[in-house]
């Protein structure tokens, strides 16, 4: 049942009596419930928030409405790990209904500072006739996990020629001392992003606009971030209003990057290559990256898009994160791979090995509903080959590569309930052949797929709702030969984390 909005915005005391306890009656009987993915206990996880590293642990926030699946007043949950695989649930990091968070605790970032951790957020306030205040609102962090929001925000105002929507300051730390940038809107409502300087994370200045060639790009930016990686600048954003371009952009919204030369004041010219996308699936928005202890930048996104019905929605929760991944550069690209740290679930290992010439074969050896599985497939004059997974009576999900196109395609429509149709069932990317090989690492979970293709060069990642029954893996080429090396682990686990 849809709210309105009246209680969409209520705090989480505010629930009816016994309102919680129905939803979490629902969670409990849903099938497609996630094995190894960060998952809301109730209600709705979208954007990830505050992902650091302080204290020898990983924290990482999330926006949270605990009363439903629709987007009402967002609250930080917070999760911590040691080592990026085991998370544990915290509970409310922030929580709204100050004068400055009246209607949400939106999205921000953490970052260290004299041994505390220093959360900033955009506190999302409304007037009676339902007008947006944005403030850019500061919270701290304590050793035991306690948060104190500061009484004021640190940010007031949005500065002359930018609307309301004005959000998620993304915080870090150079020689100088402290910047932040906002995603926002300029009034003639295109997107863009801007740039504060401080001493302190307290007193804000700002800077202006940062430059970019992007000048029409779409409504809105949101989420963006900013870090160096190999020497270059890397500008991570996710714009609003892309209309698609052939096999670019089909999603309702759209997340990638930007790759230049380093950000230097007083110049906030951003001189950069072409914009690119960080995921080609149908299932990912407002990523964040930290750095971690390392040096390694580490990235996870939202599982999820906005204004998407999902089929857990009636089940009293929606979305989930991706797994963390680790980015490299080459080339002005960015590489994405699974965090390292996440061998450490894997479980029993089956190998199989198969010569498929213009058919299929089930393989008995492999399939479930969790797992990692690793493919290397030599193409041998097919036209198309790839691997047809959570495969049942009436159902499959299919990864393959069309020869001819030089594309890799991932397909979901009879991956089960669909969802997003108006966007389209396949999605698709140029991928080319290492000596006539591809390479697909994909994590299966009971209820999401993310595949990484050559060893992070392209990742598809995608919510998919099968039947339980459909469990099994096919390997197939048409038109021609290939050869397929499989090695399949189980995913260790243990319930929820």
């Amino acid at each position: 049942m849809k709210m309105d909005r009246k209680q969409l915005y209520r705090l989480i005391e505010e629930a009816e009596p016994g309102e919680r306890e129905a939803l979490e009656r629902l969670v409990a009987r849903s099938p497609w419930r996630q094995q190894f993915h960060i998952q809301p206990e109730v209600g709705l996880l979208n954007d990830p928030n505050g992902f650091s590293y302080y204290g020898g642990e990983y924290h990482l926030f999330y926006q949270w409405f605990p009363l439903g699946t629709q987007h009402g007043m967002k609250y930080w949950y917070h999760t911590s790990s040691s080592d990026l695989v085991h998370w544990k649930n915290l509970g409310i990091g922030i929580a709204p209904g100050g004068q400055y968070d009246s209607h949400g605790v939106f999205s921000g970032s953490a970052i260290e500072k004299d041994g505390k951790l220093f959360l900033m957020y955009t506190g999302n306030t409304r007037t009676e006739d339902w007008i947006r205040l944005p403030y850019q609102c500061l919270a701290v962090m304590e050793r035991d996990g306690t948060v104190i929001k500061l009484e004021r925000p640190v940010i007031f105002d949005v500065p002359p020629g930018y609307t309301d929507h004005y959000r998620d300051p993304k915080v870090w730390k150079a020689a100088e001392g402290y910047y932040c940038i906002i995603g926002a809107q300029r009034t003639d409502h295109t997107g863009c992003v801007v740039l504060y300087s401080s001493p302190d994370l307290h007193n804000w200045h700002f800077e202006g606009e940062l430059g970019t060639r992007l000048m029409k790009f779409g409504y809105m930016w949101e989420c963006p971030d900013y870090f160096e990686l190999d020497g270059a600048g890397v500008l991570l954003f996710s714009p609003q209003g892309l209309a698609p371009e052939g096999d670019k952009f089909p999603n309702i919204y759209q997340s990638g990057y930007l790759t230049g030369d380093p950000l230097r004041l007083p110049d906030r010219d951003f001189r950069h290559g072409e914009f690119r996308e960080l995921d080609y699936g149908f299932d990912f928005y407002a990523p964040q990256t930290t750095q971690a202890p390392d040096g390694r930048r580490l990235l996870v996104g939202w599982m999820g898009l906005p204004e998407i019905d999902y089929p857990t929605d009636q089940h009293g929760w929606a979305h989930c994160l991706t797994l963390p991944r680790e980015l490299t550069l080459e080339n002005g690209r960015l590489i994405q791979r699974p965090a390292r740290e996440l061998v450490k679930r894997r479980g029993r290992m089956t190998e199989a090995h198969a010569v498929i010439h213009s058919g299929a074969a089930e393989m008995k050896e492999l399939g479930g509903t969790v797992y990692e599985l690793l493919a290397q497939i030599r193409e041998d004059g097919a036209e198309h080959f790839g691997i047809e997974f959570r495969v049942g009576p009436n159902e499959r999900t299919v990864i393959y590569y069309d020869t001819a196109a030089g594309k890799v395609v991932l397909d979901r429509s009879e991956s089960g309930q669909a969802l997003a149709l108006e966007f389209g069932t396949e999605r698709s990317c140029m991928a080319g052949l290492r000596n006539r090989m591809l390479t697909l690492q994909m994590f299966v979970d009971t209820s999401s797929v993310e595949v990484f293709v050559n060893d992070g060069e392209t990742v598809f990642s995608a919510r998919i709702f099968p039947e339980q029954v459909s469990t099994g893996i096919r390997l197939y080429a048409e038109g021609g030969s290939a050869e397929f090396r499989v090695v399949q682990w189980e995913i260790e686990y243990n319930g929820e984390e």
